[in-house]
C-alpha cells in the first residue's frame, strides 16, 4: 500500500503542472457556482422567466453537485481516476456551451444540472489528486494551494460575471469555461496518473439502490433548502413530502451502505475520529463562507444600490488576504502547530468579523467602512480552511483519502446550502418583526412624525403633484424607509447570530486537542 501511495507522489515540473490543472478545475467549478448570481436578471429578460423559475438555474446545479460529490471516490475507482477526471471536465465544458445556447429557461436548467454532474467531480477529485501528489509531510501545503482556489473562487464569480454581463451578454459567463476546459482536459490526459485501488465492478454488482437512496436524500434536502423560504416552509405540501422523502432516503441509504457488499459511499471511513470532527467543521465552514458571501452582495446591491461589479470588487481584498495567508498556515501546520489551536483562532477572528459587520451596517454604509471587516473575514477563513481540511484527511491513507475528501466536500456544500436557506428565512422573519416594532414608534400624533410627513408632502407638491397625491407619496416614502431600516436590522441580526455560532464552536475545538494529541503529518504513511 505504501509503495502505491509513493508512486503517486510527483516532483518538480510534473507536480507543478498537476497542481495547476487541479486548481484550475476546482476554480472552474466554484466560480461557476457564483458567477450566475449576477446574471439572473438578464437571464430572466432574455428567456422570459419568473424569478422563481430563474432560481432553478442555481438550484439545479447545486442539487447535481451535492448528489455527485459523495460518489466521486467510487466513480474514479470504477473508471480510473484520470479518465473520470477528464470525462468530468469534458461534460462540464460541453454543457457550458449548451447552457450558453439555451433558448428557454428549462433547457438552461437541464444543461445546468448536467454541468453540475460534471462539476461536482472536479472539486473533490482535484483535492484528492493534489493531496496524493505531495509527500505526506507537505500535505498542509497541498491543502493550502487547493484552498486558495476554493476560497478565491466564490468571490471571483460575481465581479467576473458582472463584467461579462455588463460588456457582453449572459451566455459568455458559460462560454468562458470552454477554452479553460479544453486546456484542463489536455493537461489531465497528459499528466494525471490513475491509482489502482481494487477491481471494477460489473453492472449487476453496482449499488443501484444506494444511488437512488442517495439522490433522493440529498436531492430532496437541497430542494427543500433552496425553496423553503419562498414556498413558506412546511405550509407547502411539496416541501413536507420532500422533507419526509429526504429523511427516509437518509435512513435507507445508511442501512444500504453498511449492509451491501460494494457500497458507493464508504461510511466506515467515518470511524476515523479526525475525519468525523473535520466533516462537522467543514459544515460550519461552508455555513460561514457561503453565508457571508451571500449576505454581503445582497446588502450592497439591494440596500446600498451598488452594481454587481462593485460588489464583487469589494470582496476581492478579503480573498487575496486568505490566499496570502494560506501557504503561511500550511507552513505552520508542517512545523507542528496543533490544528485545533489554529481553527479556534480562526473561529475567534471570524466572530470579530461578524460582530464588526453588525456594528457598521446602516442604510448608507460606504465601502471604506466594510474594507477592514472583510479583510478580517479573509484572515479568519485562512485560519479555518487549511487546518480543517488537513485535520480531516490527516490520518487517512490510500483510497480513504478520496473517500474522506468526498465527505468534507459534500458537507461544505451542504453547510453552504443550509446557511443560505436559514439566512434567507431569518432575514424575512426578522425583517417583518423589526418592521412591526419600527411602525409602533411612528405615532401620527407625534409632532416630529407630522413634520416629517409634511416636509415630504411639500417636496412632492413642489414637483407638481396635487396635495392628496403628495400626501400619499409621502406615506409611501416613509413606508419605504421603514422597510429599508428593518431589512438592515435583520442583516445585523444575521451577522450577530453567525458570530455567536462561531464562538460556540471554540470550546469544542479545544476539547479535540486534548482528546487526540498533536496530529503529526509526517507519520501518515
Amino acid at each position: 500500500m505504501t509503495t502505491q501511495a509513493e508512486d503517486l507522489v510527483e516532483y518538480g515540473f510534473r507536480r507543478v503542472i498537476i497542481t495547476i490543472t487541479a486548481v484550475l478545475c476546482a476554480l472552474l467549478e466554484i466560480v461557476d457556482t457564483t458567477i450566475v448570481n449576477v446574471a439572473l436578471n438578464d437571464m430572466r429578460g432574455t428567456l422570459g422567466a419568473t424569478l422563481t423559475d430563474v432560481a432553478w438555474v442555481i438550484t439545479a446545479y447545486a442539487i447535481a453537485n451535492v448528489i455527485i460529490i459523495p460518489m466521486t471516490s467510487w466513480l474514479s475507482q470504477q473508471f480510473g481516476r484520470r479518465n473520470y477526471f477528464a470525462a468530468s471536465i469534458i461534460i462540464f465544458t460541453v454543457s457550458s456551451f449548451l447552457c450558453g445556447n439555451a433558448t428557454n429557461i428549462w433547457e438552461l436548467v437541464f444543461f445546468r444540472f448536467i454541468q453540475g454532474m460534471g462539476g461536482g467531480a472536479l472539486l473533490v477529485t482535484a483535492q484528492t489528486i493534489i493531496t496524493e501528489s505531495y509527500p505526506a509531510a507537505k500535505r498542509g501545503m497541498a491543502q493550502a494551494i487547493y484552498g486558495m482556489g476554493v476560497i478565491v473562487g466564490p468571490t471571483l464569480g460575481p465581479p467576473l460575471g458582472g463584467y461579462l454581463v455588463d460588456n457582453f451578454s449572459w451566455p459568455y459567463i458559460f462560454y468562458i469555461n470552454i477554452p479553460l476546459g479544453i486546456i484542463a482536459t489536455i493537461l489531465t490526459l497528459s499528466f494525471v496518473k490513475s491509482p489502482k485501488y481494487g477491481e471494477k465492478l460489473k453492472a449487476n454488482q453496482v449499488d443501484w439502490w444506494g444511488i437512488v437512496f442517495l439522490a433522493s436524500f440529498i436531492g430532496s434536502l437541497q430542494f427543500v433548502l433552496e425553496h423553503g423560504q419562498q414556498d413558506d416552509w412546511f405550509e407547502n405540501p411539496l416541501i413536507v413530502a420532500l422533507s419526509v422523502l429526504s429523511i427516509f432516503g437518509l435512513i435507507f441509504f445508511i442501512w444500504r451502505q453498511l449492509t451491501y457488499q460494494y457500497p458507493i459511499v464508504n461510511l466506515r471511513v467515518l470511524k476515523d475520529k479526525n475525519l468525523r470532527i473535520g466533516t462537522i467543521m467543514c459544515f460550519i465552514l461552508g455555513f460561514g463562507l457561503y453565508g457571508t458571501t451571500f449576505v454581503v452582495p445582497i446588502y450592497t446591491q439591494s440596500i446600498l444600490g451598488w452594481t454587481a461589479t462593485d460588489t464583487g470588487l469589494l470582496l476581492i481584498p478579503s480573498s487575496i488576504t486568505t490566499a496570502i495567508l494560506m501557504p503561511i498556515i500550511g507552513k505552520l501546520i508542517q512545523k507542528g502547530v496543533p490544528q485545533a489551536y489554529l481553527v479556534s483562532l480562526g473561529f475567534l477572528i471570524f466572530f470579530g468579523f461578524t460582530f464588526w459587520m453588525h456594528n457598521v451596517m446602516t442604510p448608507d454604509t460606504g465601502a471604506e467602512h466594510m474594507f477592514w471587516p472583510l479583510i478580517l473575514r479573509g484572515v479568519g477563513l485562512g485560519f479555518l480552511f487549511v487546518p480543517i481540511t488537513t485535520l480531516a484527511l490527516s490520518t487517512l491513507q490510500g483510497k480513504q483519502i478520496g473517500e474522506g475528501a468526498a465527505f468534507t466536500g459534500m458537507m461544505r456544500q451542504l453547510g453552504g446550502s443550509f446557511g443560505i436557506a436559514i439566512i434567507t428565512t431569518f432575514i424575512a422573519r426578522f425583517g417583518q418583526e423589526h418592521r412591526v416594532n419600527l411602525i409602533a414608534h411612528l405615532d401620527t400624533t407625534k409632532l416630529e412624525v407630522q413634520q416629517r410627513i409634511q416636509q415630504m408632502q411639500m417636496m412632492f407638491m413642489s414637483k407638481g403633484f396635487s396635495a392628496s397625491e403628495a400626501l400619499d407619496k409621502a406615506h409611501k416614502a416613509l413606508e419605504g424607509s421603514v422597510i429599508k431600516q428593518s431589512t438592515v436590522l435583520s442583516y445585523m441580526d444575521v451577522f450577530l447570530y453567525l458570530g455567536i455560532m462561531f464562538l460556540v464552536c471554540i470550546p469544542f475545538m479545544l476539547l479535540i486537542k486534548k482528546g487526540s494529541g498533536k496530529v503529526d503529518m509526517s507519520n501518515v504513511h
